[in-house]
C-alpha cells in the first residue's frame, strides 16, 4: 500500500476519487453517522458510483463499494479496473481525517470484480480530507482470495453470461407477441 498525495496522481484518478468524494453527499447514513462513497473506472473509462445505505436493521445496510459496482454491472460495463473509496464522520465529533478502505464484504466483491475480467483492481482508499490517499490492489488487500478461478467460473462465466443475454432476449420477444395479439 502506498501512500499518495492527491496532487501527484494522474488526473483521471482524481477524477475518480473526487465522483467517490461527491457520491458520500447521497449516503443514508442516520445510525453511524459515517458516510462513504465509492465510484469505480471501467476499461471504456465509464465512471459508476455509490453510496453507502444504513438500515434499522443494521445488517441489511449496504456499502458505497457494492452501490458502485452494482451501477456498472447494471449498465452492462463489467470490467472494473479502478475503485475510489472516501468517507467522513458528519455527527459531533465531526471528522474527515480517517482513511476509509473496502470491508472485508466488499474486499471481495472487488476481488471477484477484477477476477472475472482478469484484472488486479487498483483501490484509492482517502480520507474525507482527501489529505491522505492510500493506493494498493486488490491482491494486496485480500492475499489469496478465493473466488471464481477455486470453483472454475473465471472460464466458463463469459458463456453463462451469453446465455442469460439470450433468455432475456427470449423473454422479450414473448412479450412482443403477447403486446401484437392484444392489439389485435
Amino acid at each position: 500500500m502506498e501512500r499518495r498525495t492527491f496532487g501527484e496522481l494522474a488526473t483521471p484518478n482524481q477524477r475518480l476519487i473526487k465522483i467517490a468524494r461527491a457520491a458520500v453527499m447521497n449516503a443514508y447514513a442516520p445510525y453511524s453517522g459515517f458516510a462513504v462513497g465509492a465510484a469505480v473506472r471501467t476499461r471504456t473509462g465509464g465512471i459508476y458510483s455509490g453510496a453507502n445505505l444504513e438500515n434499522a436493521a443494521y445488517g441489511v445496510g449496504m456499502c458505497a463499494e457494492v452501490g458502485a459496482i452494482t451501477a456498472a454491472n447494471s449498465a452492462g460495463d463489467y470490467e472494473i479496473t479502478t475503485i475510489a473509496v472516501v468517507g467522513l464522520k458528519f455527527t459531533s465529533p465531526k471528522d474527515a481525517t480517517r482513511v476509509v478502505t473496502p470491508c472485508g464484504r466488499c474486499r471481495q466483491l472487488i476481488f471477484e470484480a477484477g477476477e472475472i475480467t482478469r484484472a488486479d483492481v487498483t483501490i484509492f482508499s482517502c480520507s474525507g480530507d482527501l489529505a491522505e490517499i492510500r493506493q494498493s490492489t486488490i491482491s494486496e488487500m485480500l492475499p489469496e482470495a478465493f473466488g471464481p478461478a477455486n470453483l472454475g467460473l473465471r472460464e466458463i462465466w463469459p458463456t453463462l453470461r451469453a446465455e442469460l443475454a439470450r433468455s432475456v432476449q427470449d423473454l422479450e420477444a414473448v412479450d412482443a407477441d403477447v403486446s401484437i395479439a392484444l392489439e389485435r
